[in-house]
C-alpha cells in the first residue's frame, strides 16, 4: 500500500494527524537504517498513537496523499466481476480503510490500536506470495490471472513469483523484477497497462 496506492506511509501520516510529524519521520528513518527493530517500530507507532479516536484514524486516513483513481480503478475491477486484495506491511488498523473504497479484502500488520503487539506482528514478503496464493485458490483461479502491484523491496517475492507485474514508481531493487513499470500520481494508469499483460496472455 505504501509508495503503491499511498505517496506516503501510514505511519507517517497517523504521525501527522497527531501532532507528531517529526516523531513518525524520526522512527521510519530509524527503520530503514535498520537502528530499531519490526517490534521497537510498531511500540513507537502505538505510543504515537496512544490517544488517538476513530475520527483522527478516519482523518488521517481521508487526508492522506492517496494516488489518483483509487476508487475508480477498485470499481471497474468489481464491475468485471474481479478482486481487489491489498496486502501491505502498514498496521491492519489503517490498511482496512481501503475497503470502504472498494478492496475485496485487506491485510496488514497485526497491530491494533488498544491490543497487545505480539513478537512478530509484521507482515512479512513471503506471507504477501502465500496470501496470494490463498486467494487464487479460494477462487479456483491460477497464478496467470493475477496481477500483482507494488513499489519496494518488500513485494520482490511478489514479482520473482508472478508473471504479470506493474511496478509502481519503483525501488532499484523492484524495477528489474517488473513485467511492466508505471512512474507518476494516477493509479488508473498503473491499472491500464496490469489490464494489458492480462489481455496479452488471453490473445495468446
Amino acid at each position: 500500500m505504501d509508495g503503491t496506492l499511498l505517496r506516503s506511509t501510514a505511519t507517517v501520516e497517523l504521525a501527522r494527524q497527531m501532532g507528531q510529524l517529526e516523531a513518525g519521520h524520526e522512527i521510519e528513518t530509524m527503520w530503514q537504517e535498520a537502528r530499531i527493530s519490526d517490534n521497537d517500530f510498531w511500540l513507537s507507532l502505538l505510543d504515537i498513537c496512544k490517544y488517538a479516536t476513530e475520527a483522527d484514524i478516519d482523518d488521517a486516513f481521508q487526508l492522506a496523499p492517496w494516488m489518483d483513481g483509487i476508487a475508480e480503478t477498485f470499481a471497474d475491477i468489481r464491475t468485471r466481476g474481479e478482486d481487489i486484495i491489498v496486502i501491505s506491511q502498514s498496521p491492519a488498523f489503517f490498511v482496512r480503510g481501503l475497503e470502504l473504497w472498494g478492496a475485496s479484502a485487506t491485510y496488514g500488520s497485526a497491530v491494533e490500536l488498544g491490543s497487545p503487539l505480539g513478537k512478530s506482528a509484521t507482515l512479512m514478503p513471503e506471507a504477501k506470495v502465500a496470501i496470494t496464493k490463498m486467494a487464487l485458490a479460494d477462487r479456483n483461479l491460477s497464478d496467470h490471472d493475477c496481477v500483482v502491484y507494488g513499489d519496494s523491496s518488500s513485494d520482490v517475492e511478489l514479482f520473482t513469483t508472478f508473471e504479470h507485474s506493474v511496478a509502481v514508481n519503483p525501488a532499484p531493487t523492484l524495477a528489474p523484477l517488473a513485467a511492466k513499470h508505471y512512474l507518476g500520481t494516477d493509479i488508473r494508469e498503473a491499472y491500464a497497462l496490469g489490464r494489458e499483460l492480462l489481455t496479452s496472455t488471453t490473445i495468446k
